[in-house]
Order: structure tokens, then C-alpha cells, then sequence
């Protein structure tokens, strides 16, 4: 008998343990999710901020590209008859929550490695940590260099040229490369693009070089230094415009799923509050009329 009354008493005390102890849990997942939601709207705003910065660079810096690129396509550069090497280079943040911005960058590049880049001698030179990060593993040994710290300032000119001066002084020889990045198109979209260069040696064999005027070695020279460091810093500034806007939209994207999550868990909880009242009340009720 005594047994029994023991079981009795101890029951609805233990169900209510078990209630409170789901509310309290509900409780501290509610107050962390509203603790990342204020997060990712910070983050939202400051990448809105840098992103209004980026997109007004750009405009200005988008000169320095569309030129250069306009010379190669209308100079009618040959194709290299016995290749000497080829350069990659994959231009990425050192900075991640920005969706595929970086991803799609060293998944491009895994590509070509896996596909054309067989067979020839191929080097990569990493622009950001997270190139470096993603190619280290399996194809650490095609990267010939990297640089990090990109992303915590806006890309300058000078940036652009200690990256080709590097790449200049690395000794490696090439005749082609190619830039990948990532082009602006608007705030909730760019494109995973790829920019050709070519070495001086194929420029100069340029079938329609003679429509320039005074263009001698030397001036080949210096235009070619030039056309590296403008192409550069014209990709370094299509990137950082793409990584804010997409870290803007995917920091909006969180700022959603955490209010949805935070309407289903407000619903569970007050449910379940609900019914640990009601359950307290049946208790109450049935021991009054037991008495």
C-alpha cells in the first residue's frame, strides 16, 4: 500500500519535472536563436554598407578592365605554338558566410585542372585564404604562390600591382592565363567569370598590333606590366562587389530562417506551457475531488 501511494505521489511530480525541463530547453534555443538573428542583421547591414562602397569603386575601376580587355580581343593574339606554362589565377576573400562566392571560384578551378589542364604545366597562384584553403588538399602542389589579407579593405591599384609584380618575380614562365573571378551582375546575382592574359612575347606577334601607332618593344613592355596589375585590380574589384552583395543576400536569408524558426519555436512553447497548465490544473482538481 505504501508502495503504491509512493507511486502515486512521485508520478505527476515527475511529469511536471519533465514538462518545466522542455520548456526551460525550448526556452534557452528560443533566446539563442533571437541571439543569431540580431547577428546576421548586423552583418547584413555592415555588408550593405561596404557593398554601397564596393559598387560605386567598381564603376570607376571597370575602366582599367574593359580597356584592357578590349586591346587583347581586338588585337587578334595567336595561339601559343609550343606552350611554355599556363597560370591560374583564382581571385577569392579571405572571409566566408557569402554563399558560393569563393566555392564557385576553386570549383571552377578543380575543373579546368581535371580537365584541359592534364598533361601541361599548369600553376595557380591563390588571391585570398579561401583558394587556398579549398585547393591546398588535393592539388596543393599546383599552387605556386598565394596571397592573403584580401577582403578586409577595399582592393587598390597598388594591391593589384605587388600582386603582378610577385607574379613577375616568381620566375615562372607562361604564355597564357587566365583569371577567375567572380563578375558583378546586381545585388542578387554575378557570375563565375574567366579572363584570359597572354605574355608579351604573344602579344607582339599580334596580327593586327600594326594598327597602333609608336608601339616599340619597350612600350610593349610597360603596357604589358600594365595590362597584368589593370586586369587585376579590375577583377579584385568585380569580387569584392560580388562577396558583399552576396553576403548581404545570404545574411538576409538567415535573418528569415532564424524569424521563422523563431515563430515555430514561440508556437511550440507556449503549447507546451499550455499544457503543463492544464496538466497542473487536472492534478489539482483530482485532489480536491479525491479529498
Amino acid at each position: 500500500m505504501s508502495s503504491l501511494l509512493h507511486l502515486q505521489t512521485t508520478g505527476p511530480l515527475l511529469a511536471q519535472d519533465r514538462g518545466l525541463a522542455t520548456l526551460k530547453d525550448i526556452s534557452i534555443r528560443l533566446k539563442s536563436v533571437k541571439n543569431i538573428q540580431k547577428i546576421t542583421k548586423s552583418m547584413k547591414l555592415i555588408s550593405a554598407t561596404k557593398f554601397n562602397r564596393a559598387e560605386k569603386e567598381l564603376r570607376a575601376a571597370r575602366a582599367y578592365g574593359l580597356g584592357t580587355k578590349e586591346f587583347f580581343d581586338k588585337a587578334d593574339i595567336p595561339k601559343p605554338e609550343q606552350p611554355k606554362g599556363h597560370l591560374l589565377l583564382g581571385i577569392t576573400s579571405d572571409r566566408g558566410l557569402c554563399g558560393a562566392a569563393n566555392s564557385s571560384i576553386s570549383k571552377a578551378i578543380k575543373v579546368y585542372l581535371e580537365g584541359e589542364g592534364k598533361g601541361k604545366e599548369v600553376k595557380v597562384v591563390a588571391i585570398g585564404d579561401k583558394a587556398r584553403a579549398q585547393l591546398k588538399r588535393l592539388y596543393g602542389s599546383y599552387i605556386l604562390m598565394h596571397f592573403k589579407d584580401i577582403g578586409k579593405k577595399p582592393p587598390s591599384f597598388a594591391d593589384a600591382s605587388y600582386i603582378a609584380q610577385e607574379i613577375a618575380n616568381s620566375g615562372f614562365q607562361f604564355d597564357t592565363a587566365d583569371i577567375f573571378y567572380n563578375s558583378f551582375k546586381s545585388v542578387v546575382s554575378y557570375k563565375t567569370s574567366v579572363q584570359p592574359l597572354y605574355s608579351q612575347d604573344l602579344v607582339s606577334q599580334a596580327s593586327k598590333l600594326s594598327l597602333y601607332d609608336s608601339v616599340d618593344p619597350d612600350t610593349l613592355t610597360a603596357y604589358n606590366e600594365f595590362a597584368l596589375a589593370s586586369l587585376i585590380f579590375f577583377c579584385l574589384k568585380e569580387g569584392a562587389a560580388s562577396e558583399q552583395s552576396a553576403r548581404m543576400t545570404a545574411m538576409d536569408s538567415a535573418s528569415k530562417n532564424a524569424g521563422e524558426m523563431i515563430n515555430k519555436l514561440t508556437l511550440t512553447y507556449n503549447r507546451t506551457r499550455q499544457a503543463v497548465i492544464t496538466r497542473e490544473l487536472i492534478e489539482i482538481i483530482s485532489g480536491a475531488a479525491a479529498v
